[in-house]
């Protein structure tokens, strides 16, 4: 009786080994620092804090974020797809068609685009009254480029850095 028990948890283990051997492995080295083909950078950036950071005065309460793709890449923006703004890639990686800084298309030709808002919109989008000068705003920019071949891409996340009135 326990050769038959032996018998049967030796072939089960057996079958259980081969059938864990038989999976397909993933051929991608895990420290990897995977980049698209073509990159979206940020020319007015000032600061990386780790992300890209860029200032917007007291003065004029404008934020201005310049994204640019290199012209060796041989495409051009077609357009800045939707804007998130919060503290994580998730909403701009959601299908979900409510709550986007800016969800209409911004139509862009050429390598590069200019995107301007106001510390009055981002108050009035995250519903705070007010910023200190010498702090980022809580919320960072996200940004879904389309390209002139179709392809669709987010960005890493942008910083905005409160000068003070001079």
């Amino acid at each position: 009786m326990k050769f038959r028990i032996y018998t049967a948890v030796l072939g089960l283990s057996a079958a259980v080994a081969l059938a864990l051997n038989g999976c397909a492995k993933q051929e991608t080295d895990p420290l990897m620092d995977a980049r698209p083909e073509v990159s979206v950078t940020f020319p007015n950036a000032k600061e990386f804090r780790p992300d890209p950071t860029v200032y917007c005065s007291l003065n004029d309460s404008i934020i201005q974020i310049e994204l640019s793709i290199p012209a060796s890449s041989g495409k051009t923006i077609t357009e800045i797809s939707k804007i998130a703004s919060g503290t994580s890639y998730t909403k701009i990686q959601s299908n979900d068609i409510s709550g986007w800084y800016v969800g209409t298309p911004i139509p862009a030709t050429g390598t590069s685009v200019t995107y301007k808002t106001t510390l009055k919109e981002y108050f009035a989008f995250t519903k705070t009254t007010s910023v200190k000068a010498n702090t980022e705003l809580a919320n960072k920019f996200y940004f879904s480029v389309k390209l002139n071949d179709g392809s669709q891409l987010v960005t890493m996340p942008v910083r905005v850095y409160v000068l003070p009135k001079i």
